[in-house]
């Protein structure tokens, strides 16, 4: 599983396009394409003490970004959300990590027959303490700390599963407001609410490995959601939406369900790795996605032109997208993360064509 594994993956996204991304299709195609008699044995323990590495992260979130950029635009503003009364967001410290707990009420805050297309956090940076800074300086200096956002979805079971959002450098001595995208973040909320607060966790590392730069990072200071928390700037939570009912949705099934008697549409179909067994310990990021599929029927020619070779019109993929991903792979007895963009792996719009 390496650079090979990587291109047969590629060619696999456009079969699991045309097999309309059923799961079962998913992984037979997969094995297939491999020559593999079973899936790769992939083990949580794979995942111990495995740290993402910063030029991996950076580059799977600059896949999302692009992609993101070429998404519908136009939004108009739906809501600034500042948080939920009477709850506070915790702020954790540990030897390496500061983390803040973030807690948004998301429902009926949404309209309906609408597409969320952009959402940003905002973080108030706080003026630096100095006092905070480690007494005792590096040769070499630490200018920035990496901040971090993760989607917090909490289990039933009791324990919390995250999915990394957006990072980025942040200077220790500036403040100010400091934006994060997290339309991924509330795109997985509106796939997995259960009538909860959206749940969000802003980690404060070091910008290297080192006690010094964590030291450093630790005089980052947000604040916080807890009312008694004075500081000027809450955190915020600003959504954008589009009305689909003027820009563009008529491609899309109606949310009443689909039948074969039905106009060629795009149906909403979501394909969650963390529920699949021989995906959930290989696919580090995304923990699931919005693939779509077709779905409906056509017109059909008419008889005369049947005659000459004119086969069934029949509804597919007339537009696709990639899906930036983290995964692990297998070196030997080293275990290592990748990321990549797989082509074909999002409907974007579907269309009637002639069969064959």
């Amino acid at each position: 599983m390496d650079a090979k594994f990587t291109r047969m993956l590629c060619v696999l996204c456009l079969v699991i396009t045309v097999r309309a991304f059923t799961q079962e299709g998913f992984k037979e195609a997969l094995l297939k394409q491999l020559g593999l008699s079973e899936v790769p044995k992939l083990h949580k323990r794979d995942l111990v003490d495995l740290v993402i590495p910063d030029h991996i992260k950076n580059k799977y979130l600059s896949m999302l970004k692009r992609q993101r950029v070429k998404r519908r635009a136009l939004p108009s503003l739906a809501g600034i959300l500042r948080g939920i009364p009477g709850n506070t967001g915790e702020v954790l410290y540990s030897d390496t990590t500061t983390r803040q707990n973030l807690i948004f009420d998301m429902e009926g805050r949404i309209p309906k027959n609408s597409e969320v297309t952009m959402a940003e956090l905002k973080l108030f940076k706080k003026p630096l303490d100095r006092a905070n800074l480690p007494a005792r300086q590096s040769h070499r200096p630490v200018s920035n700390a990496r901040v971090s956002v993760y989607w917090v979805q909490r289990q039933h079971d009791g324990t919390n599963r995250t999915s990394l959002i957006d990072s980025r450098l942040v200077p220790i001595r500036e403040s100010g407001w400091k934006n994060f995208d997290v339309t991924q973040a509330v795109h997985y909320w509106l796939r997995n609410k259960r009538r909860e607060p959206m749940f969000l966790e802003v980690w404060i590392e070091g910008e290297r490995v080192g006690s010094h730069a964590s030291e450093m990072a630790k005089a980052v200071r947000f604040t916080s959601q807890d009312p008694k928390d004075k500081a000027l700037g809450k955190p915020e939570l600003v959504l954008y939406t589009l009305n689909l009912e003027d820009y563009g949705g008529p491609g899309d099934c109606k949310e009443e369900g689909v039948t074969g008697k039905s106009t060629c549409c795009r149906q909403k179909h979501y394909i969650n790795f963390r529920e699949l067994a021989w995906t959930q310990h290989w696919i580090i990021e995304p923990s699931g996605y919005q693939a779509y599929r077709c779905s409906g029927g056509c017109l059909q020619p008419p008889n005369p032109l049947r005659r000459f070779g004119y086969g069934d019109r029949v509804c597919a993929v007339a537009e696709s997208s990639s899906l930036p991903m983290m995964y692990l792979v297998k070196r030997g007895n080293r275990t290592e993360i990748e990321a990549a963009e797989f082509p074909n792996m999002i409907v974007e719009k579907c269309s009637c064509v002639t069969d064959g």
